[in-house]
């Protein structure tokens, strides 16, 4: 099976054209064209430097992480992982529209399978519950069954775990509700984590009523729910 999970890469063509053994061929240095001056050639290569540092500086605000997790108001950000307890192996999926390379040739939303936990599907079907966790945290995992508790109280809410890297075992049980893998972390920083667990609450739809940012006991986690039922 593909290592490559969810998002299914495809090949860098790059890598095909590369003779095993041989060494790198030495570029000459670019000429300026004939007739014109060191002024004009300068002006031109700044323009160019600056058209670089705007497309990179527009690349960073469009990525912009929100440190310390979803804030009310704003909707879960869309992603995909393979279940804990699956077969399939592969980094999240993060898109947002279709071909964005790293980040998934498909849209995050629209990668659905058994072995899949999409966000986007848990929020089209009730509010939900997300916690998100470093998998190698063994006082975070405790939030899994404190959402097992908690989850026979509030039926029609959809709880929902991530686990980040570690070790994927570490995750797998008869929790009762989808536990995800983030293998690379990619969700993890998307979502701003900066202590753990966090645990967001969301309305159907996925519009954020409140972030927890660390463990919370039973009594304010039911009071959360509530709010989101």
């Amino acid at each position: 099976m593909s290592t490559r999970g969810p998002l299914d890469f495809e090949d860098d063509p790059r890598d095909k054209d590369v003779g095993v053994g041989e060494p790198p061929r030495e570029q000459p240095p670019p000429t300026r064209p004939p007739g014109s001056s060191r002024f004009t050639w300068f002006i031109g290569l700044a323009g160019f430097l600056l058209l670089i540092v705007v497309t990179l500086n527009t690349l960073v605000t469009d990525s912009e992480i929100e440190s310390g997790g979803p804030s009310t108001g704003s909707r879960l950000a869309p992603f995909a992982v393979p279940l804990a307890d699956g077969d399939l192996d592969g980094d999240a999926n993060l898109a947002t529209e279709p071909g964005q390379g790293q980040a998934g040739e498909r849209p995050a939303c629209e990668v659905r399978g058994p072995d899949i936990l999409n966000i986007c599907e848990e929020w089209e079907l009730g509010p939900v519950v997300l916690a998100i966790f470093p998998a190698s945290a063994g006082r975070c995992r405790a939030v899994l069954e404190q959402m097992r508790r908690m989850r026979g109280r509030f039926r029609g809410v959809r709880f929902v775990a991530v686990g980040s890297r570690g070790d994927r075992d570490d995750l797998r049980g008869s929790w009762g509700f989808p536990v995800g893998w983030d293998r690379d972390g990619q969700v993890l920083a998307r979502y701003g984590v900066v202590d753990c667990p966090q645990v967001t609450f969301a309305l159907s739809g996925g519009q954020v009523v409140e972030t927890a940012r660390n463990a919370i006991d039973d009594a304010e986690f039911a009071a959360n729910v509530r709010r989101i039922q």
